[in-house]
This record gives C-alpha cells, sequence and structure tokens, in this order.
C-alpha cells in the first residue's frame, strides 16, 4: 500500500523497549515483502511471539492444492458458470479454484457459514484478493476487523492471520492469488506517493482495519497454513493470534470499493490499463493488472463503435468475472457470475452482432460490472473444478450459426436505414 497507516500503540522509535502490561516486554515483528525492500509493518505482540506452538505441526484436515483435467492442455477459450457453484462450508474449506498458473489463481468461494471457532487460516505463499460478489460480514485479522459487503475489493496480504464470519446466510467470492505482493497501478501516485489528479482511484477512500483490544488468552488456537501449492499445514499456537497491541506500516489489509474506481472516459474506445484498479509483481514483465469495468460513459465520436475490437494479447491470458450480465459484448452468452478465460495464444472477440449493436449505446454510460485481470509471462489452466462448471458450448458461440441473436436495445436501427 502506498498509505502508511497505524492502529492502536507502538513505540515511535522502532526496536526499541516497550510495555503494554506493566513488567511485561511487548515483544516486535517485521510483517515485510519482497525480502527487506517492499513494504512491510511493524506489529507489536502483547507479550508472546508468533513462533510460539504448543503442538507439532500436522497435515490439516482439507487441502486447496488445485487438479487439472486432460482437457486442460487443448488450447481453446472458456467459459465458466459460477452462479450454479453451490454454497457450502467456510469462505476457506469451501475454496474452489478454477485457473490456476505457477504464480496465479483464481477461485470461487461461496461460504454458508462461519469458519470453526476459534481457528484461523493463514496463506503463506500467496497475496489474496477477494471481490465480494454478494453477502456481507466480517474480514477479522491480526491487524483488525474489516467489515465487508457486496461489490468491495478485500486485500489480505501474504502471510496475514485471519477468519472470515458471515452476517448473511451465505456469501460469494471471487479470490485472486498471487506470489507478488497485490497493490494499486504505481503510475496513479505521485513521486511524494500521493494519487495524481489525473488517477481513477484515490488512497483517501481505502477502508482500513479497526483494530480491537488485544487478546491476552492462554490455550490451544490452531492456524491452517497454507503453503507447498495448496497443501494445507495446521500450525497451533499457544496463545491468541489476536494479540497486538498495535502496528504500523504499509503491509495490511484493507477494502476497496469497486466504484471508488473512478471510470475514466475517451471519445474513442481504448484499452483496457485505463480500467486497471491494482498490479502484481513487474508490469509488463511478470504478475498481472486487475482491471474494474465499472460504470462509465461509452465513447462519444460521431463513428465510435463501443463494444471492444477482437484483440490477440500474445503475452497475457485474460480472465473475466462479470458481476452482472449488462456487458454488450457478451450479451446473450454470460450470466451473473459468468467467468472467461481466453487464453493469449488464441484471439477474441465480441459475438454475434455486439458490434453493430453497440452502434446505439454512443455517448450513453453502460451498467456493467466486471473484474478482470492480465496476466504476463504466464499461462493459465482450467482445473477440475472449472471444468465440471463450463460451458461446453462456448467455443462455439462466435460461429454465425451459434452466435446470440438478442435484439438490438432501445434506440437501434441499422446505419443504412
Amino acid at each position: 500500500m502506498v498509505l502508511i497507516a497505524k492502529r492502536g500503540t507502538v513505540p515511535p522509535t522502532p526496536h526499541t523497549e516497550f510495555y503494554a502490561i506493566p513488567g511485561v516486554l511487548a515483544l516486535e515483528e517485521i510483517h515485510g515483502s519482497y525480502g527487506f525492500s517492499g513494504p512491510w509493518s511493524r506489529k507489536v505482540h502483547v507479550r508472546s511471539y508468533p513462533t510460539e506452538q504448543v503442538s507439532a505441526p500436522c497435515r490439516g484436515d482439507f487441502d486447496l492444492a488445485p487438479s487439472f483435467p486432460p482437457e486442460a492442455d487443448l488450447l481453446q477459450p472458456h467459459h465458466i458458470r459460477t452462479g450454479r457453484m453451490p454454497y457450502e462450508k467456510d469462505a476457506v474449506r469451501g475454496r474452489r479454484t478454477v485457473v490456476s498458473g505457477p504464480r496465479t489463481a483464481l477461485s470461487i468461494a461461496k461460504p454458508s457459514e462461519d469458519m470453526p471457532k476459534d481457528t484461523f487460516f493463514r496463506n503463506g505463499e500467496r497475496h489474496e484478493v477477494y471481490f465480494v460478489q454478494d453477502g456481507e460480514g466480517t474480514f477479522r485479522t491480526e491487524y483488525g476487523d474489516l467489515r465487508f459487503r457486496k461489490d468491495v475489493y478485500v486485500a489480505i496480504p501474504k502471510g496475514t492471520t485471519y477468519r472470515v464470519e458471515l452476517d448473511t446466510d451465505h456469501a460469494w467470492f471471487l479470490v485472486v492469488e498471487s506470489v507478488y505482493p497485490i497493490q494499486f497501478a504505481p503510475q496513479y501516485f505521485n513521486k511524494a506517493g500521493q494519487a495524481t489528479l489525473m488517477s481513477p482511484v484515490v488512497e483517501t477512500e481505502v477502508e482500513l482495519p479497526e483494530l480491537p483490544p488485544y487478546r491476552d488468552e492462554r490455550g490451544e488456537f490452531p492456524v491452517d497454513a497454507k503453503f507447498g501449492g495448496g497443501k494445507i499445514t495446521r500450525i497451533t499456537l499457544g496463545h491468541h493470534p489476536f494479540d497486538l497491541v498495535g502496528w504500523e506500516g504499509a503491509l495490511y489489509p484493507f477494502v476497496f470499493d469497486i466504484r471508488s474506481h473512478h471510470g475514466i472516459a475517451r471519445e474513442i474506445h481504448t484499452a483496457p490499463p485505463m480500467h486497471q484498479t491494482f498490479q502484481s509483481g513487474n508490469v509488463p514483465n511478470n504478475g498481472f493488472s486487475l482491471c474494474s469495468f465499472v460504470p462509465v460513459m461509452q465513447g462519444w465520436h460521431p463513428k465510435e463503435v463501443p463494444a471492444p475490437y477482437a484483440h490477440f494479447n500474445v503475452d497475457s491470458d485474460e480472465l473475466m468475472f462479470f458481476c452482472n450480465m449488462a456487458y454488450e459484448a457478451r450479451k446473450g452468452v454470460i450470466e451473473e457470475g459468468s467467468f472467461t478465460f481466453h487464453p493469449g495464444a488464441a484471439p477474441h472477440s465480441p459475438q454475434g452482432q455486439a458490434a453493430l449493436k453497440s452502434l446505439a449505446d454512443r455517448g450513453t454510460v453502460s451498467p456493467r460490472l466486471a473484474v478482470m485481470l492480465d496476466t504476463y509471462f504466464e499461462s493459465m489452466r482450467i482445473t477440475t473444478d472449472g471444468w465440471a462448471f463450463r460451458d461446453p458450448e462456448y467455443v462455439l458461440s462466435w460461429a454465425e450459426s451459434r452466435a446470440p441473436t438478442q435484439a438490438a436495445g432501445p434506440g437501434w436501427e441499422s446505419p443504412s436505414a
């Protein structure tokens, strides 16, 4: 994060003596990234190090390692209907990876219950961003509590200990994972680290965690840690993991509303970098760009074609989650929660007469809402869970005999009329 934040009480000088309880030396921890070169935070524990385990580590009772069908090695586009996946389990145990690569994975979680009482999760191999398609509740983390609601991103740095609790009967998450930190796109910030006046995102709209009083409790507290390609190791601490007196730094969980990405309009259609919210890694050399397709005015050039052109980014796989069905290029094909995967080795385009029909939308505001991720020099594969919920006809949906034939929108007429 570009914004340095502070919660609770920490000594003003790092690595110095401090007491939250008289006579009990508080213990410091540094949570860092990129070795000691990237964003980091300083955490102050009331009396115990986070290394104090009271039993030997063991295999967890679940794992998140993806599997792949033989068809994952065929070059073809995919449409995965995540809305048809069942609501089940909790936000971690119910996670279904739908596409995965060496450094990136995207999953769907549709929990119908809280994580088990007094148990916690830590992704020890990848940073995470949850996008909330539906539901409300709280991410309770060692940094404090983050309330979530529909249409927000919840960013969780690698190594953060947390649990997810629901206020609604169920929730629906798109979960993005990366070996690299996930941050706002650096081009949006000036040399002082402040969002420029041209940026579609503003750091002051970030929602920070609220740190409750520390938990100075002894006992057995299991933390299920993801490591080794998705396998789970259960670590048992002898003290409650939410024992921070305070913290400060630039690496911490936060919430960002997708509608706080303020779309930029242009006279003619432009490429997706205009919609970028986050990035991971060293774009465009590795990692990914994460884009927010929010409602924005379509181009108003007198000959503008609002629908996107066919494109063929040979160094990027395109992964897109549709929050609603208002995306013009895929109307008649997608449904709420549709997830499309277009490998970089093959071009893709709007289906049917979408380009022609989009002429009626010049200068109007599209009600679309979608999340898109483009990888860089990383090929993704559909997983067994993704394959189980795919639309088997999608690969042929561009053929004239199978293209969608939905009626044109209000006000549409042929240019030859």
